[in-house]
């Protein structure tokens, strides 16, 4: 006599064919049953918060490029996770989460950490959201939801399970294959090279599309073809272009004057992977580009292109379009390239540790192929001028702006591949999610953590300053020694506070093995450009 599959089996059976063996959580009494005769291939990453849990599971992610697994906890485990789960939205990060829920047969009772309506409860921010309606049908519902969260444009996707299902017996999942790329109509295409043909100035836009499709070396030569310059989208998760090169123009702003401005010299302008138009500053600009310029937008992401308020868009995903335009296209040899970049100028060491002087040491020392995350708002300008990423999957960030993303973002990269990741984070964005540090000493993750301090909220203090706000109450964060608080959580840590100090210190702290564990240094920053808001309002 065979014995029945369990939910629990063939949810494990599942989650091995599909290669999500490492699980990121935060579990609960709810959860408990499915950990059960837990599997010696899998492995368990406890974050000591949920967001904390869901930062790994995205780091992860965007290290395999494949659908990570999250365990929540009912609704009050997921509601804390849903400021990460925004994130994960915004940045197509493919997460594939389950909520546990109290057994089905008390559900109509109201119980005690039950969910109402819990497949409401993270929309708009998930591909899709289910409590399957038997507990048969777990495993099936599992499946189709990790084939969505694969699918372009890529992100979460939840799934809420009563507590009582996984002892339930069900029918395993067979494996399933899914090719999710798909081209444009070839007749836009013909009409987009037919007008870069005839352009007199071209553009493009990368926005974290092109990261996301691993698009970046089709994206170069197609600029190198057209003799293009390059934007990256305004407040973008990733890089896709290489920032050293010639033709990188910078990053646009997200206010929609100074964005229109920066792209009114050209006269077409072709946006990759970006929504383009994301600005965070009011500033009653006029029409999203200046007359004359003419828009067309590739991405992958229906919903995006039918937002989006002018120009052609393209539904497509990016290589194969832009393998098709570029071989549509003659080199453009008579048409002068914009003029590159200019470097600013070298800090120079004073009295105190600027974020230039920082950020200009760090890049000396920071390895071409290493992954950079960032998380310091205040300081963002100052890091992309000063340390330019040259690789795709090089920087990661957060597109969307719920803080705390950072930390744990630089755990799960880590845990990806086992190669060092340097994190540049802020000490307020730290403060979200210190408890990652926690998880990356358990786990021996190897991270440099480069802590910024500025005493507090500083990007929240220069978007007062802007709109004639000053002081703006509860931005300043003062008293918390970083080194002590990371020691505690069993990663080494150093501080330094003077110029002469930084150096030796930062030498320590990156030049760590990739077996070795996590290493934060608290860095003690003053005055320094001001930020974003401030350098480009007008």
């Amino acid at each position: 006599m065979t014995t029945a599959t369990t939910v629990r089996e063939a949810v494990v059976r599942l989650l091995r064919d599909t290669g999500m063996t490492t699980v990121f959580g935060n579990p609960g009494s709810t959860e408990l049953r499915m950990f059960r005769d837990w599997p010696d291939d899998f492995t368990y990453v406890l974050g000591l918060q949920e967001s904390v849990a869901v930062g790994m599971a995205a780091g992860h992610a965007l290290g395999t490029r494949r659908a990570a697994f999250v365990g929540l906890h009912s609704a009050g485990g997921t509601g804390h996770a849903l400021g990460a789960v925004f994130n994960a939205f915004r940045d197509r990060v493919p997460l594939v989460i389950v909520a546990g829920q109290q057994a089905r047969s008390l559900l109509r009772l109201r119980p005690f950490l039950g969910a109402d309506e819990p497949a409401l409860f993270p929309r708009p921010y998930v591909k899709y959201a289910r409590q399957p309606e038997r507990a048969e049908d777990v495993p099936a519902v599992l499946a189709e939801a990790y084939r969505i969260a694969m699918t372009p444009p890529r992100g979460p996707v939840f799934v809420s399970v009563p507590e009582d299902d996984w002892d339930r017996p069900a029918e395993p999942v067979t494996p399933r294959t899914l090719h999710s790329g798909f081209t444009a109509d070839p007749a836009a295409l013909d009409a987009l090279a037919a007008r870069l043909e005839t352009c007199v100035r071209p553009a493009l836009v990368v926005g974290p599309g092109v990261d996301d499709e691993d698009a970046l070396e089709p994206v170069r030569a197609l600029a190198e073809r057209i003799r293009a310059g390059v934007w990256i989208s305004p407040l973008s998760g990733r890089s896709g272009f290489p920032e050293s090169h010639p033709l990188f123009q910078g990053f646009l702003p997200p206010v929609a004057r100074q964005l229109s401005a920066s792209l009114a010299p050209y006269d077409v302008v072709v946006a990759l992977g970006a929504p383009v138009f994301t600005y965070h500053v009011a500033d009653d600009g006029g029409p999203p580009l200046a007359p004359g310029t003419e828009l067309f937008h590739l991405d992958c992401d229906p919903g995006q292109a039918a937002w989006l308020p002018t120009g052609t868009s393209i539904v497509t995903t990016l290589r194969p379009a832009l393998e098709r335009l570029t071989g549509l296209l003659k080199t453009a040899a008579d048409r002068e390239p914009p003029p590159p970049r200019p470097a600013p100028p070298p800090a120079r060491a004073g009295g105190h540790i600027t974020p230039e002087l920082l950020f200009d040491l760090l890049h000396a020392r920071l390895p071409r192929e290493r992954v950079l995350v960032e998380e310091a708002p205040s300081h963002r300008d100052t890091l992309h001028a000063r340390v330019p990423v040259a690789s795709s999957g090089g920087f990661l960030t957060t597109g969307s702006g719920a803080l705390g993303w950072g930390l744990p973002l630089a755990v799960g990269r880590a845990l990806a591949d086992r190669r060092r990741v340097v994190c540049v984070v802020g000490d307020g964005s730290a403060l979200f999610s210190v408890q990652a540090l926690w998880t990356a000493a358990r786990h021996t993750a190897p991270v440099t953590y480069v802590l910024v301090d500025n005493g507090g909220y500083g990007a929240v203090r220069a978007l007062g300053r802007r709109i004639g706000i000053a002081p703006v109450p509860g931005t300043d964060i003062t008293g918390i020694d970083f080194t002590a608080l990371a020691q505690s959580f069993g990663c080494p840590a150093a501080r330094a506070e003077h110029p002469g100090e930084l150096p030796d210190a930062l030498d320590h702290a990156l030049g760590r093995g990739d077996d070795a564990g996590p290493f934060l240094l608290h860095v003690v920053v003053t005055g320094g450009t001001a930020t974003l808001y401030e350098t480009r309002a007008g």
